[in-house]
């Protein structure tokens, strides 16, 4: 962390008394990772979000106060078939300097894909450096490393050459779909993003990452007697079964598309003709024109259960994540950082990914963003989670060093870029 710039050209001289008071915080951050993660803030789960919420609020007392922003409820699809809104939490939002001459934004979730009624609840430390538990890298361990890089910022005399937004939505595992348009525009006129879903165990980033849509698909049959008046219904599961092959046989016909059927719901009593079943899929696309190719293969196959006799089906859902593709913009910055990663002794490289995140609705909105500051980390989704402690200093000091070399004037978009 503390390593001279050569061999990049950034000169570290100035900022270096400042990262170091980041030395020596592993300990606290861990411990705020230890007590986020105790709390359940699955995305469904609205008491466990305003208790992590609370949490949050009081470690971010020495920035200032987290306001809450309530967001809309989101629509799902209930097993019915029927729509539902769904509440969500609140987009916590914390602002300094809207005057300053660079202004920054740093986002990430506080929610979870654990609910409460999920058997992974515990945290626990496997080895001195290591923990394991819900969220411990996605995200909260991102979150502490994003107060941390604020910290240090705050304590310098680079603080007054930047202005930043601090964006916690509560929805991001399920999509964005109540927070997205809000965060959109409280990062409108950022220089640009930072956000905080973990880097690979080796400190790997994301770079360009595919566009995500999530569907529901809902048939509808007629009910009868599987005995006695067969004929005479119409087997909703039979046909959505016929769906499903169509949808999986779309995977390899364009390059990088991928169509995931990922949970089938419907049927009953093995004696009575099942009249509703619903399929929910995801898409992955990895260019803006992959999507409406997608959606067109998609409408044929729903006009083909429709024109069964005795079927009806209906499409919920869409693209609610576009591409966030490679552009100059991205190119650029991911340069700058691999320089200031460099001048600290931390090893940067990039891969594009499947995954998606908000820095994907943020590039779409106009913000370019580095969207993987967060932790070190791996097995996200799964009850292996874990984050690398030997990660949060290092990362929080990459972060800090971003923002005050920004407040210090020493970022700038080139001049083909800068007119955009």
């Amino acid at each position: 962390m503390d390593t001279d710039c050569r061999d990049t050209g950034f000169d570290l001289a100035p900022y270096r008394p400042h990262l170091r008071w980041l030395r020596g915080r592993r300990g606290a951050m861990a411990a705020q990772i230890r007590r986020w993660a105790a709390i359940n803030s699955g995305s469904g789960n609205r008491a466990g979000l305003a208790a992590l919420a609370d949490a949050l609020a009081e470690d971010f007392t020495a920035l200032g106060d987290l306001e809450r922003h309530p967001l809309p409820a989101a629509e799902t699809v209930g097993a019915d078939g029927g729509l539902r809104s769904a509440p969500s939490g609140d987009l916590l939002v914390l602002a300094r300097r809207p005057e300053a001459p660079r202004q920054v934004v740093l986002a990430i979730h506080y929610d979870t894909v654990y609910g409460p009624d999920h058997p992974f609840q515990a945290v626990r430390a496997p080895d001195p450096d290591t923990l394991n538990g819900p969220g411990v890298a996605d995200a909260k361990g991102g979150i502490a490393v994003l107060l941390h890089a604020l910290l240090a910022l705050e304590r310098s005399p680079f603080a007054a050459g930047v202005g930043w937004r601090v964006l916690l939505n509560p929805d991001e595992e399920t999509g964005s779909h109540a927070s997205a348009a809000a965060m959109a525009a409280a990062a409108a006129g950022a220089d640009f993003a930072m956000l905080y879903e973990p880097a690979l165990a080796d400190g790997t980033m994301a770079g360009a990452r595919k566009g995500s849509g999530n569907f529901t698909l809902v048939v509808r049959g007629r009910a009868a007697h599987a005995g006695r008046d067969f004929a005479a219904g119409r087997n909703a599961l039979a046909a959505l079964a016929g769906a499903i092959v169509a949808l999986d046989a779309l995977n390899g016909r364009r390059d990088g598309v991928t169509v995931n059927t990922a949970r089938l719901e419907g049927g009953g009593p093995s004696n009575v003709v099942p009249d509703l079943a619903l399929l929910r899929f995801n898409i992955r696309v990895p260019a803006p024109g992959d999507a409406a190719w997608a959606e067109a293969a998609v409408a044929g196959i729903v006009a083909a259960l429709n024109a069964r006799d005795g079927i009806r089906a209906e499409l919920h859902g869409g693209f609610t994540r576009p591409p966030k593709t490679a552009d100059g913009r991205l190119r650029h910055l991911q340069a700058w950082v691999g320089a200031l990663g460099g001048a600290l002794g931390v090893p940067v490289g990039w891969r594009d990914t499947g995954g998606c995140c908000d820095g994907n609705n943020l590039a779409a909105a106009g913000v370019p963003n580095i969207d993987t500051l967060g932790v070190r980390g791996g097995r996200i989704h799964s009850a292996e989670e874990f984050v690398r402690l030997d990660s949060l200093e290092e990362r929080a000091a990459l972060s800090a060093l971003m923002l005050m070399a920004v407040g210090a004037g020493a970022f700038a978009w080139p001049a083909a870029e800068a007119e955009r």
